[in-house]
């Protein structure tokens, strides 16, 4: 037999209702929201789609909508400065888009340190019927010096640093390295390259850390 819930009872859960309501708002807000100071790409439809069925933190959808941002800022420069260089641009996007997406499962890593979020992403992408190829960036974008990490990998590596202004010397000599390798081309005018390319993306970097920082880390 069903019980008949109380007054109490029903305005728990309404009051849970009207959270839930609002952070979904949040969260809508943090993937389509633009300003004059900052103006950045809408995530793929599919990933969006995706962080609203599994009740992503605000947060979380700023993050990763910043980061993609700055991916295809960079994809842009890398094609322009070095058309030989041949990488899956719309594999780095996607990586860009999704690579935190295990935050969902551990939000507390959203505003503190942790590893715990790059299997979980895998597990959550590869239950949804993500391919291996796709799902492998929520576990690479941090382990750029593991074997058989491809351009791809590392490029979303470099995004997730560079949004926030965050230069890693060993990240970007891999990167170096993996440029001057293809393509035979002077590391010195790579470097140079390079460097030009994430200085001007890290100028934004305070403007993007206030936009994430905006929206709250738990749903």
């Amino acid at each position: 037999m069903q019980l008949p819930i109380g007054s109490t009872g029903q305005a728990t859960l309404a009051a849970k209702a009207a959270t839930v309501t609002h952070m979904v708002d949040l969260l809508r807000r943090a993937l389509t929201d633009a300003s004059p100071q900052l103006v950045l790409r809408a995530l793929p439809e599919p990933v969006a789609e995706m962080l609203l069925d599994v009740q992503a933190p605000a947060r979380l959808g700023a993050h990763l909508r910043a980061v993609h941002d700055v991916a295809c800022q960079l994809t842009t420069e890398a094609r322009r400065r070095w058309p030989s260089w041949v990488f899956d641009v719309e594999a780095v996007h996607f990586g860009a888009a999704v690579h935190d997406i295990g935050k969902v499962i551990h939000p507390e890593e959203l505003s503190g340190p942790g590893s715990a979020h790059e299997q979980a992403g895998w597990d959550l992408l590869i239950a949804r019927g993500l391919p291996p190829e796709l799902a492998r960036f929520a576990r690479t974008h941090a382990s750029w010096q593991a074997p058989g990490v491809e351009a791809e990998d590392l490029l979303v590596g470099l995004a997730d640093k560079i949004w926030k202004g965050h230069r890693i010397k060993d990240l970007e000599q891999a990167v170096l390295e993996r440029i001057t390798t293809v393509l035979g081309a002077p590391a010195w005018q790579v470097f140079l390259d390079l460097d030009d390319i994430l200085a001007r993306l890290s100028q934004d970097a305070d403007t993007r850390l206030a936009y994430q920082s905006s929206y709250p880390a738990l749903a």
